[in-house]
Formats: C-alpha cells, structure tokens, sequence
C-alpha cells in the first residue's frame, strides 16, 4: 500500500492540469473570440473524460486484474463532481449573470440545458455520498446501489453534449462509444485472477480503496 502512495496525489494533480491550462488560457486572452462558450466547452468535455475515467476502474479491474484504478477511482469521481460544478457555475453565474429567470426559461425550452441539469442533480447525491461515512451510513449494499446511477449521469452527460453541440459530433459520439464499451465490460465475466488479487479492499475509513462517484462493484 506505501508503494502506490502517491497513486492518488498523482491523480488529482493530473486532474487538475486541464484547470490549469484553462486558467492560463483565461488569463492569457488563449479562449478564443467567445472565452465564455470556450469556458463551457472545455469544462463540459472533462466532466465527461473525468466521468469516463471513474466508470472504467471497474471493467479495467475486473478484465485486466488491475488494482491501482480502484485506489484512484474516489479522486477522480471528486474530479468529475468538481469539473460538473464549475461547468454549471459558469453557466449560471457568468453565462447567466445568476439571471434565474433567464435560467429557468432555458431549463425549461432548451432541452439540452434540462438534461444537464438532470444530469448535475444526479451526480450530486454520489458526491455527498462519496465518503466512507456515506458508505456507513447508507450501507454497502444500497450505497452500491445509488452509485449505479453514475452511468446515468454519463448517459445525461453524451446527451448534453450531442444536443449542445449539433453539427460536430465527433467528441460525443466518442464517449458515447466509450460509455457503450464500459457497459458492455460489465456483461462479460470477471477475470479469475480479478477475483482475488487484483481486487482492491472494501471501502474503509481513511483508506485508498474508498467509496467514490461511480463505484458500482465491491473493492473487497
């Protein structure tokens, strides 16, 4: 376990790069012609990529035996809650001037601004949920259970994102195709070695192998 201590601060730096970059492009005058539309694109885009990273711990633990996803799985479903909230922030407080009759209007006519706040409200029962506390509290079985509902959110998530950007499609249907992979990884029978020691350990307080946003199968 010491071995693989900084598997999670190395996730969480990482996570943090595209950030970064958009604060230097922001700052630097690199957001194009439309800073506010780039700041919605590219926070829409690593939602979704952090969303796609958390769901792909599992499969990749359960076909390829491999562990160490599992221990990053919880920062990068906090990744994925944080990128959500600056995308939905962006929207209502800079891209709205926190108008909320503006933004009810488009929760309501707009139907890709509905799913996206469908999709926010979704997450956000895993995000307070995502502590070992919650797994306490819940108990395993039905904190499994809510978890389940991360593919919801990424299937809310390519949804947004196909209905937002209407001609290039490209992106989307690459995490749609993402998505539909994942899915199918769950069908399929878990390696024998996937069982035994590429698991991680049940959620526990204070441990590596804790709860995050999108864990739908035991760590232990």
């Amino acid at each position: 376990m010491a071995r693989r201590s900084w598997l999670v601060p190395a996730a969480v730096a990482a996570g943090l790069l595209p950030l970064a970059k958009l604060a230097f492009d922001g700052a630097t005058g690199g957001l194009g012609a439309n800073p506010i539309q780039a700041l919605l694109d590219r926070l829409g885009f690593w939602t979704l990529a952090m969303l796609t990273a958390t769901l792909a711990a599992g499969p990749l633990n359960a076909q390829l035996g491999l562990a160490w996803p599992l221990r990053i799985r919880r920062a990068l479903g906090l990744l994925t809650f944080g990128y959500a909230t600056l995308h939905l922030v962006t929207y209502a407080g800079v891209d709205q001037a926190l108008d909320l009759r503006a933004i009810l209007a488009d929760v309501v006519k707009r139907p890709f601004i509905t799913v996206g706040f469908a999709t926010f409200l979704v997450l956000l029962p895993l995000a307070l949920t995502s502590t070992d506390a919650g797994v306490r509290r819940l108990g395993f079985r039905r904190w499994k259970r809510l978890h389940r509902l991360a593919y919801l959110a990424a299937l809310g998530g390519v949804v947004h994102f196909i209905w937002r950007v209407k001609a290039d499609l490209r992106q989307p249907v690459l995490f749609a195709v993402a998505l539909g992979l994942l899915l199918l990884a769950r069908l399929l029978p878990r390696r024998p070695a996937a069982r035994t020691a590429g698991r991680a350990p049940r959620p526990r307080p204070g441990g590596e192998g804790g709860a995050a946003v999108g864990d739908t199968r035991p760590a232990g």
